[in-house]
């Protein structure tokens, strides 16, 4: 009886995973085809020339969404060193879902935002400080989450543009550290050259900053430039 048993019990648990399996198989069938591709990698992050810090990042699926993290260490050589770390959750279309950051340097900073319907619930928690939240809200839940440091969200953007129009598109944006939206404009350049190599480049541009996406020919990230503020992000 026991052998009968347990036999019995390894049959139904194998009807259970095969079920499973087959439930998992059917869903990831019927996801929709997203905008995104996983990536992982480390960039290299230059400030006139001299690196001063690193940024160590990947891109890819989680659960019924995607998933980009990263971490940054920045040593620029006047006062503390910082560390930067952000999960962005997102749905296939690249909207954001969730997003939480965390900042050490002489104190450490964190928040986490919630996106839904256009609006960005936030809750922001400063060392030595009372726990912060507000709300803003968007014409379009496509909103570009762009974070300081954190170069990795400007390849979720390179996947975002829709290259099939191409020409200039403009998206909401949200800087989460510093609580701050805006509109952004990007828009491919075509061919273009640095460092002896040739890219696909796309200009991001705001109210009073242009930054230069150097892509590779699957527009994953590969350079990003800064010219006015003598920044480059170089993927190692």
């Amino acid at each position: 009886m026991k052998v009968r048993s347990i036999f019995a019990s390894s049959i139904l648990s194998i009807s259970l995973v095969a079920s499973a399996f087959a439930v998992s198989t059917c869903a990831q069938k019927n996801a929709p085809a997203s905008v995104l591709q996983q990536d992982k990698g480390k960039f290299n992050i230059l400030l006139d020339g001299k690196s001063v810090g690193r940024e160590e990042f990947e891109i890819g699926p989680n659960g019924a969404g995607w998933l980009a993290k990263g971490t940054t260490q920045i040593h620029t050589g006047e006062g503390p060193s910082t560390e930067v770390t952000g999960n962005l959750t997102l749905q296939s279309n690249g909207a954001p879902m969730a997003y939480d950051w965390v900042s050490k340097a002489d104190k450490t900073n964190r928040a986490h935002i919630i996106f839904a319907n256009g609006v960005a619930k936030i809750s922001l928690e400063v060392q030595g400080a009372h726990p912060y939240e507000q709300e803003l809200s968007f014409a379009s839940p496509l909103v570009a989450v762009l974070d300081n440091n954190l170069y990795h969200h400007y390849a979720v953007l390179a996947r975002i543009y829709d290259w099939s129009k191409r020409g200039a598109q403009t998206l909401p944006v949200l800087i989460p550290q510093e609580i701050t939206p805006g509109i952004i404009t990007a828009e491919a350049t075509g061919s273009a050259t640095s460092a002896g190599k040739t890219y696909e480049g796309l200009r991001v541009t705001t109210s009073d900053i242009e930054v230069l996406l150097l892509l590779d020919t699957n527009h994953r990230l590969m350079r990003l430039e800064v010219p006015a503020m003598k920044v480059q992000v170089v993927r190692e």
